[in-house]
């Protein structure tokens, strides 16, 4: 046997292999390879040679899970005391349950039980690890959560004597309030033990390994061992364009068939006439598109009196019809396309698809790269990419955005990151309020009651509150005291307990989990329903959102119900590029979509419909002077092209909004509308409110006091609004920092 990680001695990679376990060697042995992979050599070599956590980065298929798993069961084997060896955390139960089916036979041979424990596994095999906690439990972070409130007594001797806790698909955890939970909840589980377990991550797509470090082992990132495989299947990809009269007017296809022709009309006999015969992944993006999608191709085998191929994937659909038609794409007995949302974008096993297909610009190069990882998994077969790109058809006195065609750029800007390998870092500060207030209850419920000191300290340490101050920590338990929110009571003595509601709310089978919000904001006009929209951005009185064709202005913003109060704006043409995605696009996307625009160069994965949207929107760019100024008039408008990501842009708009400054973000920066304010009085002068703004910041708080839209995680409503707002300002005072350099840009190329 290899010796503990306390007495570890340093192994060489090509000596990794005779350090695994004899069953593990013998294991492999039998499954035909030829040797260990060279990450998996390295991660051996890193795990059974230090006593350090590891995260390790490999592609889709690369062979990650056994390299964390192989040398993790090394140790683990011969484990005769009370409590987990290994705890395995993944995002989804679908990815469990696949790992459960690779790891049995080879558990049962170092005679180490292995447990899934999500909400649909078995409850026998659950009471048996309760009843003697030893091996191996696979486990979503939601279950460990569910752990800590209904099971506190057991979570010691389950948690207590880990050796490892390997987290899969970590870039899933990075930047989100779900990871935010999870970091809480390995915080908690540390402090349960007289060591804390070393720490594997593992994942296919990291755009900033520092950062996914830190997350990994917060306090202490540098002592996080890297190891990176490199390489991947050739790439054959397409950018197929489209030139529609309005593609966002396109309902499932009528029974009768009558409707004209739309844009997915139009990919969807693409996609038949490539796809038929092999199995895909099509990236539809909302679930709306996705099943308006499937249900084009579904019909169009019905025409040609085929058998359908084609199938909806998304989080709407039941588990039994999602496990279906994950259950064929892996045994590929029957050729199978999956039309889906995000839902098969993470590593659950569905084996290697032929292609893989994108409807819409790439908005996300995370995102992007695990999805085409699903294509080119087996040896000597190349990743295929096809991109389908819907461009409007130009209305009289076009708006210069829509002349600039920012879909098909964007597309051509996506592809040139992915070739050169970039990949976004994670955002943070998002749902940092609701994952606080979420794990205080928490706490209280696991301890039946903790002193505000103490609940300090167990949740704001070295973690993902750590920038929380006591002082602000303190507000956030007055409000969930406050007789409004009676979430938490204090006893004379200072013990804090869940209050009337918050013993609901724990109680809740809904508590466990902090997924990200996706519920949208009602629009109401005058008292009647207009519809529900996404927002990316806080927005506040005198914002401009465009809805079902037309614009319209904020006037007020219920926080609690997520209703928007707007009225009609009778502002000029609107641009019909897409404006309403809630999933945002990063600075350097942004900046590549500008380089885009300046050069000449038509790639060759162009087909001629997109290589010509292409030439008209470089034309268009250099017609308004874009290539030199950043400020562009149209009629009432004016546009700041700003050439960055989505946050900057929305704290941009929020900046300069103000009565008689009416603005709204968007991809390619922020648009004004000047209008006289009630009583005649003359428009606020757009560059003169740059010129105050390049001179000097705005208060991060008092701009967070302006703004709704602030409560966008799924707890928030529960924290009071000014204590929401606070944790905003903190969240967003880097970016308000750099505003002045913002517009001291925008100025200085409008004076070019």
């Amino acid at each position: 046997m290899p010796p503990s990680s306390s007495e570890a001695a340093v192994i060489a990679p090509e000596k990794a292999y005779d350090a695994l376990h004899p069953e593990i060697r013998k294991w492999i042995r039998e499954q035909q390879w030829t040797g260990l992979r060279p990450v998996q050599a390295e991660a051996t070599a890193a795990i059974l040679g230090s006593s350090g956590d590891v995260l390790i980065s490999a592609g889709t298929a690369a062979g990650k899970t056994e390299a964390a798993f192989l040398p993790a069961l090394t140790e683990a084997a011969g484990d005769g005391g009370d409590g987990l060896s290994i705890l395995y955390v993944a995002p989804l139960k679908a990815l469990i349950n696949d790992q459960f089916g690779r790891l049995t036979t080879l558990c049962e041979r170092l005679e180490l039980p292995v447990v899934r424990w999500h909400g649909d596994a078995p409850q026998a095999a659950k009471a048996r690890l309760l009843a003697k906690p030893r091996g191996i439990a696979l486990i979503t972070p939601e279950s460990i959560e569910a752990m800590f409130v209904r099971r506190a007594a057991a979570v010691r001797a389950l948690f207590g004597r880990l050796r490892f806790i390997i987290v899969d698909e970590v870039h899933a955890f990075l930047g989100g309030v779900r990871g935010t939970h999870l970091a809480s909840l390995l915080r908690r589980i540390d402090a349960l033990a007289k060591a804390p377990a070393r720490r594997i991550g593992l994942s296919a797509t990291l755009g900033d390994p520092q950062m996914a470090a830190a997350w990994l082992r917060p306090g202490a990132p540098d002592g996080v061992r890297l190891i990176v495989a490199e390489g991947g299947a050739e790439l054959q990809l397409q950018v197929r364009g489209y030139l529609v009269p309005d593609e966002r007017a396109s309902p499932a296809e009528p029974e009768n068939g009558s409707a004209a022709p739309t844009g997915l009309d139009a990919v969807a006999n693409h996609l038949f006439a490539r796809l038929r015969g092999t199995n895909n992944l099509v990236f539809g993006g909302s679930r709306q598109r996705v099943e308006a999608l499937a249900d084009r191709l579904r019909r169009r085998c019905d025409r040609e009196g085929v058998p359908n191929e084609f199938f909806p994937h998304h989080g709407n659909l039941s588990k039994e019809l999602r496990e279906e038609l994950e259950l064929r794409l892996k045994e590929n007995r029957l050729p199978t396309t999956a039309v889906c949302t995000s839902t098969l974008e993470l590593g659950i096993d569905i084996g290697s698809v032929r292609s893989v297909a994108q409807v819409g610009a790439p908005r996300s190069l995370s995102a992007l790269r695990q999805r085409l990882g699903r294509s080119g998994r087996r040896k000597g077969t190349p990743s295929i990419l096809r991109i389908y790109v819907l461009e409007d058809e130009l209305p009289p006195d076009p708006d210069p955005l829509d002349e600039m065609r920012p879909a098909v750029v964007m597309a051509v800007a996506a592809v040139r990151l992915l070739l050169a390998k970039f990949i976004e870092p994670p955002g943070g500060g998002q749902g940092t309020a609701t994952a606080l207030l979420h794990q205080s209850l928490s706490v209280i419920a696991e301890r039946g009651g903790a002193r505000a000191d103490a609940l300090y300290r167990t949740l704001c340490g070295p973690g993902p509150f750590a920038s929380v101050s006591p002082a602000l920590f303190s507000r956030l338990l007055r409000g969930m005291g406050s007789p409004e929110a009676r979430l938490i009571e204090q006893a004379p003595d200072g013990l804090l307990m869940l209050g009337e509601v918050g013993e609901k709310v724990v109680g809740s089978r809904d508590f466990y989990a902090l997924f990200e919000s996706s519920e949208e904001w009602r629009l109401v006009n005058g008292g009647r329903a207009l519809g529900t929209i996404p927002l990316n951005n806080p927005v506040g009185p005198d914002h401009l959102l465009v809805f079902a064709g037309r614009r319209w202005v904020v006037l007020s913003i219920d926080e609690r119900a997520r209703v928007i109060e707007v009225a009609p704006h009778r502002g000029g043409s609107i641009p019909t590029f897409e404006r309403g995605s809630v999933e945002p696009i990063h600075d350097r996307l942004a900046a590549e979509m500008l380089g885009v625009y300046r050069e000449a160069e038509v790639p060759a994965w162009l087909d001629p419909v997109a290589a010509d949207l292409l030439s008209q929107g470089r034309a268009a760019f250099r017609r308004h002077g874009a290539d030199r100024a950043r400020i562009l008039e149209h009629g009432r408008e004016t546009h700041l092209l700003t050439w960055r990501g989505t946050r900057l842009n929305g704290l941009l708009a929020a900046a300069l909004t103000r009565p008689g400054l009416r603005c709204e973000a968007h991809d390619l920066g922020v648009s004004a509308i000047l209008e006289h304010g009630e009583e005649g009085e003359a428009p606020p002068d757009l560059r003169t409110a740059l010129e105050a703004l390049a001179s000097e910041p705005p208060d991060v708080t008092d701009l967070a006091a302006r703004l709704g839209g602030v409560a966008t995680a799924k707890f928030d409503t529960l924290v009071p609004v000014d204590v929401l707002r606070e944790f905003w300002a903190a969240g967003n005072a880097a970016g308000v920092a750099l505003l002045p350099e913002a517009a001291s840009s925008l100025l200085a190329a409008d004076q070019v």
